[in-house]
């Protein structure tokens, strides 16, 4: 199960329109070993696209949504730990992966 944990305004890069986005957070905390050799505690999480306006995005905090997040490959990009400050270079990325029905 994923939760709804926050929301944000973007523009897309296609046709410059406005929309919100849903992030979504794993259930399951990880532990991670930096670069650095310290431990800390995180969580996947992802954002997905919607629809909705926002006061409908702010209804969905901390809704439960069916599913995972699964890691994908990508191009190499930069990304900043917020718990330590620590820049690391990344070749994935996060995405939402609903549970298969059979």
């Amino acid at each position: 199960m994923l939760t709804v944990t926050s929301y944000a305004n973007r523009t897309s890069t296609a046709d410059g329109s406005k929309y919100f986005s849903l992030e979504l957070t794993s259930d399951d905390p990880e532990i991670v070993l930096s670069q650095s050799g310290r431990y800390y505690v995180t969580a996947k999480r992802c954002f997905m696209s919607s629809t909705f306006p926002e006061p409908v995005c702010k209804s969905m905090l901390g809704k439960q949504i069916p599913g995972g997040i699964s890691k994908v490959e990508c191009e190499p990009y930069e990304f900043t730990i917020p718990e330590s400050g620590e820049v690391i270079t990344r070749q994935h990325r996060y995405e939402y992966a609903p549970i298969a029905t059979a």
